[in-house]
């Protein structure tokens, strides 16, 4: 089997263009993947394209062998435009063996994955409007975690101001959700060490299941430093790329939680690289999953896989309604697990046309620390 074509679909989600991948095989077997930026699309739409000088030709059952040719051709480059057609490849073995991609990777290791909520906040940022909505999405929705980011458009430095208005809507939600649920709080890179140390002793006040990227996540010695200086457990690592990179955060031994991204880690074998690695230090994995449901179907199958998954980050029931129509064999959740996919593959079809009725838009873009970025508006 060969690869022959590279196909995409530019769809926009208001809030983050999604970038769809088919890899197109001389047999007719057609692998899917994604390769979304959130703040870069069309250059992702057409890295795609350019690696099709790269791939077309390639046996596409041997999805190892191939990120080792796009690794070196694209000189020791790993970028989502390679994972998503890694991920392809693995679609198409699926298909071509007539069995779900995480039955390739060992098999289940669990009948379902615990998921935490996240896109759920949308609305009014005061303390009724947070709670209100909190409340729907462990009622309504049964969900037995979320997350969310109360710090507005903080940047580096917090003013007392500020962090008193952050707690304020975390405490909000800590109280309409009850003492049980897990709330993590999302920090997204912003802080200095010492603002970080000083927001994460406040928010301990909540009992955060943990502090997210309380600094920029590329610094893993900035992170263990704050991690070593708070009472409540840090998470990190979605800007990661490399195996050492998971190791260098995770040798001081005082993070157990690492948040691999699948498109920024290599695909599916990065994702179980990172897994791999947080093992050896007794570390657990919550991949970062910020794209479109696809995405969640793919961390699915891996983390079925995992016996160090801890929990699954997923945006999809807070998602416009017609991102339901785009595709179909997205995960059912239920209670706050998701259901592990079925396959063959991967077990999705796109449906290519309802993607063309939602275009790129150079409006989709979440501007962190813009005034109402956690709206999600898309229009800014």
């Amino acid at each position: 089997m060969k690869i022959t074509e590279l196909r995409t679909y530019l769809v926009g989600n208001p809030w983050k263009n999604w970038v769809f991948v088919e890899v197109h095989t001389d047999e007719n077997v057609v692998g899917l993947g994604e390769a979304t930026g959130g703040l870069s699309s069309r250059p992702h739409d057409a890295a795609v394209h350019e690696l099709q000088i790269v791939v077309v030709g390639q046996d596409p059952l041997n999805p190892r062998a191939l990120w080792t040719h796009m690794e070196k051709a694209l000189y020791f480059a790993t970028t989502p435009a390679m994972a998503a057609v890694e991920m392809a490849c693995w679609d198409i073995v699926g298909k071509v063996l007539n069995a779900p991609v995480y039955q390739l990777l060992g098999g289940a290791t669990r009948p379902r994955i615990r998921a935490y909520a996240n896109g759920w906040y949308s609305g009014e940022r005061s303390p009724t409007g947070i709670a209100e909505q909190a409340k729907q999405v462990v009622v309504e929705g049964g969900y037995t975690a979320l997350k969310f980011d109360p710090f507005g458009t903080a940047y580096k430095f917090i003013s007392k101001g500020e962090l008193r208005d952050a707690l304020g809507l975390a405490e909000a939600v800590r109280t309409a959700v009850g003492p049980d649920i897990d709330i993590m709080i999302e920090a997204h890179d912003r802080f200095t060490v010492q603002t970080a140390t000083q927001v994460g002793r406040a928010i301990a006040s909540i009992d955060p299941f943990w502090l997210e990227a309380p600094v920029i996540s590329t610094d893993p010695a900035a992170t263990v430093e704050v991690a070593r200086a708070i009472p409540v457990r840090v998470a990190a690592g979605e800007r990661l790329h490399h195996p050492n990179e998971f190791a260098e955060l995770l040798h001081p031994r005082v993070i157990d939680v690492a948040q691999p991204e699948l498109l920024n880690c290599g695909g599916i074998q990065g994702l179980l690289s990172a897994a791999a690695v947080a093992s050896a230090y007794d570390a657990w994995v919550a991949p970062h999953n910020a794209q479109s449901p696809f995405t969640t179907v793919v961390n699915a199958h891996v983390g079925a896989a995992l016996p160090n998954l801890l929990i699954q980050e997923t945006f999809d029931d807070f998602l416009v309604p017609w991102s339901h129509d785009i595709l179909d064999g997205e995960c059912q959740i239920k209670d706050g697990y998701l259901d592990l996919p079925s396959g063959p593959g991967f077990g999705v079809t796109f449906h290519g046309d309802e993607m063309v009725k939602h275009p790129y838009s150079d409006r989709n873009f979440l501007r962190l620390f813009a005034p109402g970025w956690e709206q999600r508006r898309g229009d800014r």
